[in-house]
């Protein structure tokens, strides 16, 4: 659990009140987290990266846990997001970092890379690799047409009031539910069997009591209570603003990083298994060409730092040791 060596920092950033947890010298590396997840989602990689010789900044992304949650989604477009890492960098001193994320966090971090170059040593993405832009239709559009069919969580997630209220009335139930379906136990695609309008909470199978081999009674309360205190309206937002998102994305089509990348996949995930075509990796290395390696980890899925933590840093520092080596 905590670190006494951890510190926690609050400052604006980028017109928000933004928090955030560093430990550490040496180069930087700012580890960037998805929904529904929080900062503390890293909390058995800082300790173990701060040792090894590097300066770790884990923030909580805009929109959750101690981070400021605008309620317009409109202020959860690239720019903001973007806007966000930059003014982390500046407010921390840093000139440039690698930049490590999962989920909405990788995507941020890609983002970045193509905008800021400049700031970036590296990016590391977990799980979801980067995909090029796609002209033909915006993804709202063609999320919303496979909702039609059966429940998705990204169209439930979409229009308010109604997940912001059924998940901030069950935050416990939702977040253990959504945790164990997103591991490597769970078949995430059994969900696809209930019809349009479902609840995401009723969708999903009921978990083992806890506690599992990779998460404790203790580590879900500190989600539990974070949620509980921000509800999940921020988190949703970013779903709700993935087509503004798409837009921005427009004047960077075709275009590729230099910027040195990296890939750590689990061979049990349900974003590589059904949100990212038929060559993931393919389409992240026509944005990053100096894709330097890809690692999966075995039988595991989304929450891959819980749920496997010690292979995870391995991986992260043989990646961090080679970059710290080459830069």
């Amino acid at each position: 659990m905590p670190s006494p060596q951890w510190a926690h920092r609050h400052a604006v950033i980028n017109g928000i009140q933004t928090h955030y947890v560093e430990q550490g010298q040496g180069p930087a590396v700012v580890l960037c987290h998805g929904f529904p997840h929080l900062w503390f989602s890293w909390y058995r990689q800082i300790p173990e990266l701060a040792a090894a010789g590097f300066r770790v900044i884990a923030p909580d992304l805009r929109g959750m846990g101690q981070t400021e949650a605008p309620a317009d989604p409109r202020a959860y477009d690239v720019e903001h997001i973007t806007g966000d890492l930059l003014g982390l960098l500046d407010h921390a001193g840093v000139e440039r970092a690698i930049f490590v994320g999962l989920d909405f966090g990788a995507f941020a971090n890609y983002d970045f890379a193509l905008r800021h170059p400049e700031r970036c040593i590296a990016v590391i993405g977990l799980e979801n690799p980067a995909a090029p832009h796609d002209p033909r239709e915006a993804p709202l559009t063609a999320y919303r047409r496979m909702g039609e069919k059966h429940f998705l969580h990204i169209v439930y997630f979409l229009e308010p009031p109604r997940a912001d209220i059924e998940l901030a009335e069950q935050p416990r139930n939702f977040l253990r539910k959504v945790y164990w379906t997103l591991s490597g136990a769970v078949n995430y695609f059994d969900m696809f069997k209930h019809p349009p309008g479902t609840s995401y909470i009723d969708a999903m199978v009921e978990p083992p009591a806890l506690p599992w081999p990779w998460l404790s009674e203790l580590e879900l309360e500190f989600f539990v209570s974070e949620y509980s205190r921000s509800g999940f309206t921020g988190g949703l937002n970013w779903y709700r603003s993935m087509d503004m998102k798409w837009e921005q994305r427009k004047a960077f089509e075709g275009v590729q990083s230099q910027v040195p990348a990296w890939f750590i996949g689990s061979e049990a995930d349900v974003d590589l298994a059904g949100f990212h075509g038929d060559d993931p990796i393919g389409q992240m290395r026509a944005i990053f060409p100096r894709l330097m390696d890809v690692q999966m980890i075995p039988k595991v899925g989304h929450m891959m730092q819980l749920e496997a933590s010690a292979q995870l840093n391995s991986i992260l520092l043989d990646y961090l040791q080679r970059i710290r080596q080459e830069c």
